[in-house]
């Protein structure tokens, strides 16, 4: 029997166990993929803690994953354009990638190009689609600066990218041991922490335009301290500081589509844009995964290899 994690309760890191499951059984339009990669991502891990129940409560045994990377090993009847064999990256959106089997909507899939290694393709969906968001959300485009905060982080570090190739300038806020990366990447970099606010205004004499808050524990004020109006400020973690100030709070939603995964494999593909893999597991050390997850100082994404 496959293996999968799965959580009876809500709790800590440690409520989360890989267990022998059922071979998942496959409607009409779903394929079957056998994992190669998976990511993980921090709403997860507030899933599992109980901690966003009334937005999105999970139902016992729950699993766990979007984001995967595989190859097809069963189509559904329904399905037409996919084949046994075929390499494919997606996502589901049944709490379910974290496992060697998965059962897949076939229109959640795209073919992964042979320039993009698995880890990565496993690691892309809900990082990338979010970071395409956060471009879109603050308008950013030529002449513009954005702040971004979090910016080695695993949206972070394809937000920052993204906002380059829209042709903004882009300070990175990050620890120094992530500075060099970004530099590498066109963005300019900045620590975060004791008197943030006087570095930026000391490097934009002209002001920012933008900013994207990745990382939450007052960012959002720090940008309307600088000056940012309200709609062009996006936070993908401070709800509680979005309702109170009424900047945007735009996730993935938006951008949650095969168009959009497909198009970041391609850009991936031709060297446009560099996601970082900060760590992988074996799925049987999930927990370990998540804790070095809940670090907040890794660059790039952790993933979990079935």
């Amino acid at each position: 029997m496959p293996l999968a994690v799965r959580f009876d309760e809500y709790g800590d890191i440690d409520v989360l166990e890989v267990r022998e499951v059922p071979r998942p059984q496959l409607a009409a339009d779903e394929v079957l993929v056998r994992v190669r990669a998976a990511g993980i991502n921090p709403g997860e891990n507030l899933i599992r803690s109980g901690a966003l129940h009334e937005r999105w409560p999970a139902t016992f045994p729950s699993g766990q994953g979007s984001d995967l990377a595989g190859v097809v090993e069963e189509t559904g009847s329904a399905v037409r354009g996919w084949s046994v064999g075929d390499e494919v990256i997606g996502w589901v959106d049944t709490r379910a990638s974290h496992a060697e089997l998965v059962a897949v909507p076939a229109s959640n899939l795209v073919p992964r190009e042979p320039a993009v290694p698995w880890q990565v393709g496993g690691a892309l969906f809900v990082a990338g689609t979010t970071a395409y968001a956060n471009v879109r959300a603050v308008g950013a485009g030529p002449g513009d600066t954005v702040v971004v905060s979090g910016a080695a982080g695993g949206v972070g570090s394809l937000t920052v990218q993204l906002l380059r190739h829209a042709g903004a300038t882009v300070i990175g806020l990050a620890s120094e041991s992530h500075h060099s990366w970004l530099r590498e990447h066109g963005v300019v970099p900045m620590t975060y922490g004791d008197n943030v606010l006087g570095r930026i205004r000391t490097a934009t004499p002209e002001g920012v335009d933008a900013f994207v808050d990745t990382f939450g524990e007052g960012y959002v004020d720090l940008a309307l301290q600088l000056g940012v109006a309200k709609d062009r400020i996006n936070t993908i973690i401070d709800f509680a500081g979005a309702a109170r100030t009424g900047v945007r709070s735009e996730g993935m939603a938006g951008s949650a589509n095969a168009g959009v995964l497909a198009e970041l494999v391609k850009l991936v593909a031709a060297g446009g844009l560099d996601v970082p893999i900060a760590a992988s597991y074996p799925l049987t050390e999930v927990c370990a995964a998540y804790r070095d997850l809940m670090r907040r100082h890794t660059r790039g994404k952790i993933v979990l290899v079935p």
